[in-house]
């Protein structure tokens, strides 16, 4: 496919360039020869998928308060509903991933997205927004532990933690891109050119759909059963892998970093889109051309520098490459509080770009990290049960964040906006210093992670026959 021969021209590129600064760590192109063919045609999508995603990413809050007229406290709640959602679903999500597989959970994710955002172009009111954001909702609930499991699946332990950051520049590579070029685009004025846009992201979905469906329907439809057997009484077929939920938060390290995931989404992804934009546009008067400006030079900067962080953090504490990032987090929403102080001036543009720049630096220390330890965690035959857990405590922040935003915002409270963000920074840096003393070192990327155990890390004979759900 044309994708992957691109993508082997990128990573060829950054490894010479990276080999030119004396590294020693390991290089792109190592990572990109011990990379399964599974793995290089999951990469092979994500650079069309994340063109829809750009497209649209930036103008969520502009499309429903400017365009189609809703107040904006409506449009907090309503960029809210796929969290809800999702978050309702992800219990037993989790556990069908754990008897069918990732991937087949994955496809249905992807139509529930292609339907959602082509039904948001012709959304007028609040209902029909409301039901276009619920079908993200169904998609976003299953496609991230979905795509996480699968993941992890296909790709080795030793190699994980570069996948995922290496995943996370090629994403942003074609957000950026998307980001860009719909800015430069749409205007409130049309609202015709916000329909396209959604149109585009529609069809985006297509893609991954389509090699999900055919070279990699071999991969990721059953799951490994535990050397110990499984028990059917809990109405499982005698292939389904036995445990439940309780295993799950009886892992001691698994829970605080469940922390850690809430305080990261909070102050994180779900201010970027809703939070950043409306302070963006009602405080800081900011213009929709200089949002998307912001956004590529926020995508720009993970592009530039994803894999340069991926070499450096090696071998590092994943601990303490998450308190850097919440730092540089607490940094970004700074400069964003400041910009509100000369709003629609050229300090003002400066200030947010830097903003968004600066969040792109905190977010190459999370991409790689997050999900690595996660899966490092987690035994294989509960994999999409953890997974579903840690995406679930993300869309409880996810819920939280723009409502809260939209609530403070509507309500002029500009400061006190800011000061909720840099405490959850603060209260971030505290839960981590907690996790180090309890996570397993290899989970802390201070060794390669042994091949996942066939037995829960937890004792299991006090509950011989715990329920799947």
């Amino acid at each position: 496919m044309i994708s992957v021969w691109a993508l082997s021209v990128v990573v060829a590129t950054m490894d010479d360039m990276s080999r030119s600064t004396g590294s020693t760590r390991p290089t792109l192109r190592s990572f990109w020869h011990d990379l399964p063919r599974e793995g290089r045609l999951l990469l092979s999508t994500v650079v069309v998928d994340a063109l829809g995603i750009g497209f649209v990413l930036p103008f969520g809050v502009v499309y429903l308060h400017e365009v189609r007229d809703l107040p904006l406290t409506t449009v907090g709640v309503l960029l809210a509903v796929p969290s809800a959602i999702a978050l309702a679903l992800l219990g037993p999500i989790g556990s069908v991933i754990d008897r069918w597989g990732p991937r087949r959970l994955q496809i249905g994710a992807l139509a529930m997205n292609l339907l959602g955002s082509a039904l948001l172009a012709f959304a007028t009111t609040p209902a029909r927004a409301a039901v276009a954001y619920a079908l993200f909702g169904v998609g976003q609930a299953v496609f991230w532990p979905a795509s996480q499991s699968l993941v992890a699946a296909v790709i080795p332990a030793g190699i994980r933690q570069r996948y995922y950051g290496t995943n996370f520049t090629v994403l942003n590579l074609g957000i950026g891109v998307g980001g860009l070029a719909s800015g430069l685009f749409v205007s409130e004025a049309h609202p015709w050119t916000f329909q396209a846009i959604y149109l585009a992201n529609a069809g985006s979905f297509l893609a991954p759909l389509t090699v999900l469906a055919l070279p990699l329907r071999h991969v990721g439809n059953a799951v490994v059963r535990p050397a110990a057997g499984g028990d059917a009484s809990d109405g499982a077929s005698p292939a389904t892998p036995s445990g439940s939920y309780r295993l799950v938060l009886r892992d001691a390290a698994f829970r605080r970093f469940l922390v850690v995931v809430f305080f990261g989404a909070f102050v994180g992804y779900a201010q970027f889109e809703a939070g950043w934009t409306a302070y963006a546009r009602t405080v800081a008067q900011a213009s929709t051309q200089l949002i998307g400006v912001a956004f590529a030079v926020n995508t720009a900067t993970i592009v530039l520098l994803q894999l340069v962080v991926i070499q450096r953090i090696e071998g590092r504490r994943r601990t303490r490459v998450l308190m850097l990032m919440s730092a540089v987090w607490a940094l970004s929403w700074s400069l964003m509080g400041l910009a509100g102080l000369v709003p629609g001036s050229v300090a003002g543009a400066v200030l947010l770009t830097g903003s968004m720049g600066v969040f792109a630096l905190g977010e190459t220390f999370q991409s790689p990290v997050v999900p690595a330890i996660t899966n490092d965690l987690a035994p294989e035959h509960l994999r999409g049960r953890y997974n579903a857990v840690g995406s679930g405590v993300f869309q409880v922040a996810a819920v939280l964040g723009p409502v809260v935003a939209g609530f403070l915002l509507g309500h002029h409270q500009r400061a006190g906006f800011v000061a909720v963000l840099l405490a959850g920074c603060a209260a971030m840096i505290g839960v981590l210093v907690r996790l180090e003393r309890v996570i397993p070192a290899a989970a802390n990327g201070l060794a390669v992670a042994e091949p996942e155990p066939h037995l829960p890390r937890v004792p299991v004979d006090a509950e011989p026959a715990l329920s799947c759900q």
